[in-house]
C-alpha cells in the first residue's frame, strides 16, 4: 500500500463560498476572471466577480432554485458559465455542466437523471438541442437563456439571463447569510462520468473534496501568489471544473478562459500560465512546436541550447532514479535555464510555468524527456472524477517514467487481490447521485473506492497504472493483455492521433491507427508528399510505410503476446459526433468495435 509522505493539508472549515468572499475583501482589485485573448478580452476583478455572483444568486432563488436542487448549465466557456456555477453553490443547489458536443439523446439521460429544476442555456444551438426534451422533464421550473433572441416565443418557462440577474435590488445581508450557511461537507459540484461501459454516473463532490485537492497540489508543487492559469478544458470535465473554477478561488489566482481549443498555443503565449495541465496529445503538440522552434535557431544559439538540454536531461534522469543531485549539476542548470532555456520556452508561453502536470494517460517517454531537456519537466498525475481529479502526483523528488507518482497528502492507495487500485482519503467523492436526489456511497465499509484501474505500487511508493480493469484484453489463448501501454507506444508517432488495440478472444493483437488531422498534413508537406486530405494521406505509400515502421518499433520493445500483428490506417478524424469518442474525448471501445467491425474482421481474414 502507498501512503502520502507529506503532512495533511487542512481544509477544515473552508468552503468555496467563504474563499470567494475572502478574495473579494482582501484582493478586490486583483484580476480574477478574463474571457478571451487579446485587446477584446474582458476581465472581472474579485470584487466584480462576487458582485455578479450575488446578483445572479438572488435571481435564481426568486426562480425557485432551492437548497438541494440540481441546476444544469449548457454554455460554452465564458464568464457567465463561471458566475452561474458559483451562484448555484451560494443558493445551496448543485451545479452541473454538460458538454457542448453532446447530442439531444445524450443530454436527455443526464437531464432526466439529475432531475434539474433550473436549466441555463447559452443561445440558439443549446435551445435547439434541449427543446425536444423539455416536456419530458417534470421537475424543470425555469429555463434561463443568455441570448434571449434564441428563446422560443410564448413558453412561460423561458426567462432571460439579464432579467434573472437584475430581478431584485442588492441585499448584502442575505447574500452573506447564504455564504455563511454553506458547510465543508455540503455538495459543491456534480460531474458525470464518461459512461464508456454503461450509463454515466453522477459524481457528487463536496467543498471539502475540492479544497483538499487544491491545497494538496499547492503544498506539493507551490505556485507564486495569485498564479496565472488558462482554462481550456470544458467545465463538464472534473479537471476543467476544479482547475478552471475552484483552484483559482482557492489560490486567489487569475484564470483566463481560452476561447477555443484550437487557440490553445496562442493563448499560452499571451497568458504565460504558471500552472498548466494537459493530456498526452496536448504535450505532444507543445513538444512539436518547440522542436519546430529548435530547427529555426541560428548556429550561434543552437550550441548553447544543446548544452543546456544535455544538462537538463541528465538532471531529469537522475531525479527519476531518486538520486541526489550533485552541486556541479544544479548550479549550472539554474544558470543555463535562466539564460538559455527560459527564453526558448517563451515560444510556447511556458517560460514561467511552475507546475506542469499530465493526466488521462502517460506522456510517451520520448516526449517527456524532450520537454524535460528544454526545462519543462511534465509530471504525471492519476485520478478520476470520483477522486476530485488527482489522487497521486509526481513531483521532482518522487517520479519515474511511466509512473503516476505517490498518493497526495492524506490519501492512501492499495492494490486489491485482482490488481485493481483502491483509493481512500479526503478527495474521495461523497458518492453517486441517485435519481431521487439522494447520494449513494461510492466506497466500501472501510472507505475504499474501487477505481476500475489496474496497476501496481512499487517499493518507492510510486503508483503505476497499467490499464482499465474493464479494458483488459483476454486473447483466445487466455493471455491477459493491457492495451494502454501498447497504444501509447503507437501514438508516439506524430502521424497518429488515436491508436486502438484489438484482440478480445482473438488469436493475436491488431490495431487501428487514426491519422492526426493537424500534424499529418504538415508531416506530409515536409517530406514533399503531394497527397492532400485525410483520405488520400491514409492511402499514401510513404505514410503507410512510416506507420509500418512505427508499429515495428513498438513491437521491438513488447513481449511476444503484446506485439501487433496487423494494423489498418484510418483517415479520421474521430469525434463525439462520429461516435468513437466520449464527450471527455476518451475512446468508446465498444462503439469502435461496432463502427469498424468490417475493418477489424479484415485484419483477421487470411
Amino acid at each position: 500500500m502507498a501512503t502520502a509522505e507529506q503532512p495533511h493539508p487542512s481544509a477544515e472549515g473552508l468552503t468555496i463560498t467563504a474563499l470567494l468572499r475572502r478574495n473579494a475583501q482582501q484582493y478586490p482589485e486583483r484580476p480574477a476572471l478574463t474571457t478571451g485573448i487579446g485587446p477584446d478580452a474582458g476581465t472581472l476583478t474579485w470584487s466584480q466577480l462576487r458582485a455578479e455572483v450575488a446578483a445572479l444568486t438572488r435571481g435564481l432563488t426568486l426562480l425557485g432554485l432551492e437548497r438541494g436542487d440540481r441546476m444544469l448549465i449548457a454554455m460554452s466557456a465564458r464568464a457567465e458559465h463561471w458566475i452561474a456555477d458559483l451562484a448555484a453553490v451560494h443558493a445551496g443547489a448543485l451545479p452541473c455542466s454538460t458538454y457542448d458536443t453532446m447530442g439531444t439523446e445524450q443530454i436527455g439521460v443526464l437531464a432526466r437523471h439529475s432531475a434539474a429544476t433550473v436549466l441555463l442555456l447559452e443561445g440558439e444551438e443549446q435551445v435547439r438541442r434541449w427543446q425536444p426534451l423539455l416536456n419530458d422533464l417534470p421537475d424543470l421550473r425555469a429555463v434561463v437563456v443568455l441570448d434571449w433572441d434564441a428563446a422560443p416565443a410564448g413558453d412561460p418557462r423561458f426567462v432571460a439571463y439579464t432579467a434573472v440577474r437584475g430581478a431584485t435590488a442588492p441585499d448584502d445581508a442575505a447574500f452573506e447569510a447564504l455564504t455563511d450557511a454553506v458547510t465543508p461537507d455540503r455538495p459543491l459540484a456534480l460531474t458525470y462520468t464518461a459512461g464508456t461501459t454503461g450509463d454515466p454516473k453522477g459524481v457528487v463532490l463536496t467543498h471539502r473534496n475540492v479544497i483538499h485537492e487544491c491545497r494538496m497540489q499547492q503544498q506539493l508543487v507551490p505556485l507564486p501568489e495569485h498564479p496565472r492559469s488558462l482554462a481550456y478544458l470544458p467545465p463538464a470535465h472534473v479537471a476543467g471544473r476544479v482547475l478552471g473554477i475552484h483552484m483559482p478561488v482557492c489560490d486567489a489566482g487569475h484564470v483566463t478562459i481560452c476561447p477555443a481549443p484550437g487557440g490553445l498555443l496562442p493563448a499560452l503565449r499571451t497568458v504565460r500560465p504558471q500552472v498548466f495541465f494537459g493530456v498526452p496529445r496536448v504535450w505532444e503538440k507543445i513538444a512539436a512546436a518547440l522542436r519546430a522552434e529548435l530547427a529555426t535557431l541560428p548556429a550561434e544559439q543552437a550550441e548553447p541550447v544543446a548544452q543546456a538540454r544535455r544538462t537538463a536531461l541528465e538532471v531529469h534522469r537522475l531525479r527519476s532514479e531518486g538520486t541526489d543531485l550533485p552541486a556541479e549539476l544544479t548550479g549550472p542548470l539554474e544558470q543555463l535555464d535562466a539564460q538559455v532555456m527560459r527564453p526558448f520556452r517563451a515560444a510556447v508561453g511556458l517560460d514561467d510555468c511552475h507546475r506542469a502536470f499530465n493526466g488521462a494517460a502517460p506522456v510517451p517517454t520520448a516526449v517527456q524527456e524532450f520537454l524535460a531537456s528544454v526545462g519543462l519537466p511534465v509530471y504525471e498525475v492519476w485520478g478520476l472524477a470520483e477522486t476530485t481529479g488527482a489522487a497521486t502526483i509526481s513531483v521532482p523528488g518522487g517520479f519515474a517514467p511511466g509512473s503516476a507518482g505517490r498518493p497526495g497528502p492524506g490519501i492512501e492507495v492499495e492494490e486489491a487481490g485482482d490488481g485493481e487500485l483502491l483509493v481512500r482519503g479526503p478527495v474521495v467523492c461523497a458518492g453517486y447521485l441517485r435519481a431521487d436526489g439522494t447520494v449513494e456511497s461510492a466506497t466500501d465499509a472501510d472507505g475504499w473506492l474501487p477505481t476500475g484501474d489496474v496497476g501496481t505500487v512499487d517499493s518507492r511508493g510510486l503508483v503505476t497504472v497499467t490499464d482499465r480493469k474493464k479494458e483488459i484484453i483476454v486473447t483466445d489463448g487466455g493471455k491477459n493483455i493491457a492495451p494502454a501501454r501498447i497504444e501509447s507506444l503507437l501514438r508516439a508517432h506524430p502521424l497518429v492521433a488515436h491508436a486502438v488495440v484489438i484482440g478480445e478472444r482473438r488469436r493475436h493483437l491488431t490495431a487501428l491507427l487514426v491519422l492526426d488531422e493537424e500534424t499529418a498534413p504538415s508531416w506530409a508537406r515536409a517530406r514533399g508528399i503531394t497527397a492532400s486530405g485525410p483520405d488520400a494521406l491514409s492511402r499514401d505509400p510513404e505514410v503507410l510505410e512510416a506507420l509500418d515502421r512505427a508499429v515495428a518499433e513498438a513491437n521491438a520493445v513488447l513481449s511476444h503476446e503484446e506485439q501487433v500483428r496487423n494494423h489498418r490506417v484510418l483517415a479520421g478524424p474521430w469525434t463525439t459526433e462520429t461516435g468513437e469518442l466520449t464527450p471527455g474525448l476518451s475512446l468508446r471501445r465498444r462503439a469502435i468495435d461496432e463502427l469498424h467491425a468490417a475493418t477489424i474482421e479484415a485484419m483477421y481474414t487470411p
